[in-house]
């Protein structure tokens, strides 16, 4: 079992939903860290444990968009199999990603609602046709 601890792994203050907006963004931490760990674990078939206890707290926009992101690019089955979710300090974030975010992210990944980015990402890792492919997905909207 791999084990991600967000306060040890990436940040003690997490920012918001987007890279624009806000350091330490939950699109950050899918694009830096949790694609490319979920990504190994999978092919590994081991389960990744993501403990969010410790940090300063969080928008639930970071969760979601972190959260979302991994089922819009892996689907809800692969995520529900391979991803354990922990807090113990915060039991609604785990119930929100796991009856909402989860919902609504496979939802849109079904309807081919494209995510959105909002910096250029290096290339991340998306399951198409069941096998794993690496490029940039989706590019900044131009304003």
């Amino acid at each position: 079992m791999k084990i991600i601890s967000i306060l040890n792994n990436y940040s003690e203050y997490p920012g918001l939903r987007n890279c624009n907006i806000s350091e330490h963004s939950g699109e950050e931490f899918y694009h830096v860290v949790l694609n490319k760990e979920f990504k190994d674990s999978f092919e590994k078939s081991e389960t990744v444990q993501i403990n969010l206890d410790g940090t300063g707290g969080y928008a639930s926009s970071f969760l979601d968009e972190a959260f979302g992101n991994l089922v819009y690019d892996f689907s809800l089955e692969n995520v529900k199999k391979y991803v354990e979710i922990i807090s113990e300090e915060e039991p609604h974030w785990k119930e929100m990603i796991e009856t909402q975010t989860f919902k609504e992210w496979e939802r849109r990944r079904l309807e081919k609602e494209s995510p959105k980015v909002t910096i250029k990402h290096a290339p991340w890792f998306r399951m198409i046709d069941k096998t794993i492919q690496e490029k940039v997905w989706e590019l900044p909207a131009v304003v």
